[in-house]
C-alpha cells in the first residue's frame, strides 16, 4: 500500500472519498439472503467511526472474509466510503492485517476504541495519592495499594462496562477516581454532620470502599478481543463476588483484621443495592451506603451526558430509547 504520508483515518473519510487507513474489525456475523444465499455483516471501526456493511457471497472479498478476516483484529485498507440507502459503507480495494511495523505510520492499536477523555497516567496518580493521604490506618491502606499496584496495568485500559457507563479503555479507571473523590466528600460531609455516631463513621472504610468497589471487574471483562467481554468467571460469578474474593485475599496477605475485612467486603458486594442489579446484599453499614450512592451517581450521570452528547435531534426531550430508558430534558430551543 502506498506510503505514510497518504494515510487517512475512517473517522474522517467523507462520502465518496477514498483513502488508505488502519480500522479494527470489530465484528463479523453470518447472515442469509432471502434467497437464502450466506453473507456476512462485517463493522470496521476507529474512535470516532464505526461502519456496518454486507460482505456478498459473489464479492470478491467473500473467501478472505470467511476464512481470515478475525474479529478484534487491526487492518491496514484502502477503500472508499460510500453512503447509500442502508448507511455508510465501505468500497474495500486492498486489505491486510496491521502489524508492529505499522507503528512507524503511526499504527495504535488503542486508537480504533474510545478512550477517556482524561489522561490515564495523572488520573492513576491523583488516585494512587488520595488513598495515600486519606487511608490513615495502614493495613487498610495496604490491601488498597496492594491491589493498585498488582492490577495497575489492567485498572487503566478496561471499561467500567460493557455498553453501559464509562464503556470505553480507561473508564474503569475514571469511575473509579471520579466515584472516590465524591466518597471522600460524602464521608467529611457526614462525619461531621453526625459526630455522635457508634461506631464513628469510617472515612478510611469510605474511601477504600469507593477504590475497590469495582475491583472485581478486573477479572469480571477482558478486552482480547478488541471490544469488553465477559470473562467465563465475569459471566457465571459477577463482579462483586469476584471483587469479594480479591478483597479478603489482600487483606489475608496483609494481615488486615476480621471486622475490617469483614466490613470492606461488604462495601464491595453492597455497592449496587438491589439484587435486579446483582447486589446480594443491600448497604447494612453507613459506609456502604455512601459508597452506593457515590457510584450510582457518577455512573447516572455518565449516562445522561452520554445521551445529551450524542442523541440527535434538537427537540426540547430526547426519546426514551437510551440507558436511562427516560426521555432527557434538552432545553426549549431557542
Amino acid at each position: 500500500m502506498a506510503d505514510k504520508h497518504t494515510l487517512t483515518s475512517l473517522s474522517s473519510l467523507q462520502p465518496g472519498e477514498e483513502g488508505i487507513f488502519f480500522a479494527l474489525l470489530s465484528k463479523k456475523e453470518t447472515g442469509t439472503t432471502r434467497d437464502g444465499k450466506p453473507y456476512f455483516r462485517v463493522t470496521f471501526r476507529d474512535a470516532e467511526r464505526e461502519v456496518t456493511f454486507p460482505i456478498w457471497n459473489n464479492s470478491r472479498w467473500a473467501e478472505a472474509c470467511r476464512e481470515d478476516w478475525t474479529p478484534g483484529t487491526c487492518y491496514k485498507l484502502q477503500a472508499t466510503l460510500q453512503e447509500t440507502q442502508f448507511g455508510l459503507q465501505l468500497e474495500i480495494r486492498r486489505i491486510r492485517p496491521a502489524s508492529d511495523d505499522d507503528r512507524a505510520d503511526g499504527f495504535d492499536p488503542d486508537a480504533f476504541l474510545p478512550q477517556s477523555r482524561f489522561d490515564r497516567e495523572a488520573m492513576w496518580t491523583e488516585l494512587v495519592q488520595i488513598v495515600e493521604d486519606r487511608i490513615e490506618h495502614p493495613s487498610v491502606r495496604q490491601v488498597v495499594l496492594r491491589l493498585l499496584e498488582e492490577h495497575a496495568e489492567s485498572w487503566k485500559r478496561l471499561p467500567a462496562a460493557r455498553a453501559h457507563h464509562h464503556a470505553y479503555i480507561g473508564g474503569l479507571l475514571q469511575h473509579t477516581l471520579s466515584v472516590t473523590k465524591t466518597a471522600v466528600f460524602l464521608a467529611e460531609k457526614y462525619a461531621s454532620l453526625y459526630d455522635d455516631l457508634r461506631p464513628p463513621l469510617d472515612t478510611d472504610m469510605v474511601v477504600a470502599g469507593a477504590v475497590l468497589h469495582d475491583v472485581g471487574k478486573l477479572l469480571e471483562l477482558e478486552t482480547t478481543s478488541g471490544e469488553a467481554r465477559y470473562s467465563p468467571e465475569g459471566a457465571l460469578l459477577g463482579h462483586m463476588l469476584l471483587g469479594r474474593d480479591l478483597v479478603r485475599d489482600a487483606a489475608a496477605a496483609v494481615g488486615l483484621d476480621e471486622e475490617r475485612r469483614l466490613r470492606l467486603e461488604h462495601v464491595v458486594i453492597a455497592h449496587q443495592r438491589l439484587p435486579e442489579w446483582g447486589a446480594p446484599k443491600p448497604p447494612m453499614t453507613p459506609e456502604a451506603l455512601l459508597v452506593h450512592f457515590a457510584d450510582d451517581c457518577d455512573a447516572k450521570f455518565e449516562m445522561m451526558a452520554d445521551i445529551l452528547r450524542n442523541e440527535p435531534g434538537d427537540e426540547p426531550l430526547t426519546s426514551s430509547k437510551n440507558l436511562l430508558h427516560q426521555p432527557v430534558f434538552r432545553g426549549r430551543p431557542g
